[in-house]
């Protein structure tokens, strides 16, 4: 499905996101074109306390709502250079967690993507307004 949409109110396609079968998401696209914003509203649809950001240089970041319990865990795999790192981190356990899993920079990691994630692709349209697209990966 493709689809355009302003970020200044993403509710909407944070909302269909979400209904996606699956608790995978991967996340395409260049610097700029509002991965980490997509993921931040996704967080506070789901409950999250914390606003998110980009774990760059942590690599994941954990979420949890009003309870405490996790809801989910949002990598960024920018900074890696093997699939290795990604396993050293426990990556198979956090799939195995049943939490969300948001991923920035999959194309880093793509054989240890499990298949029933949903790719999505951002592309910068202009400073508001960018174009999405997903499927099931």
């Amino acid at each position: 499905m493709i689809i355009f949409y302003d970020i200044t109110n993403i509710s909407d396609i944070v909302q269909n996101l979400l209904k996606s079968q699956g608790r995978i998401f991967c996340f395409h696209g260049a610097m700029g074109s509002g991965k980490t914003t997509l993921i931040k509203g996704m967080i506070q649809e789901l409950g999250g306390q914390d606003k998110g950001h980009s774990p760059t240089f942590g690599l994941v970041n954990e979420y949890v709502n009003s309870n405490g319990e996790v809801i989910g865990y949002h990598f960024d795999f920018y900074r890696i250079t093997s699939e290795q790192e990604a396993l050293d981190l426990g990556l198979e356990d956090y799939f195995s967690s049943g939490a969300y899993i948001f991923i920035e920079w999959p194309e880093k990691i793509p054989n240890l993507l499990p298949q029933d994630n949903l790719a999505i692709h951002l592309q910068f349209i202009d400073e508001t307004t960018r174009r999405i697209e997903y499927s099931k990966g």
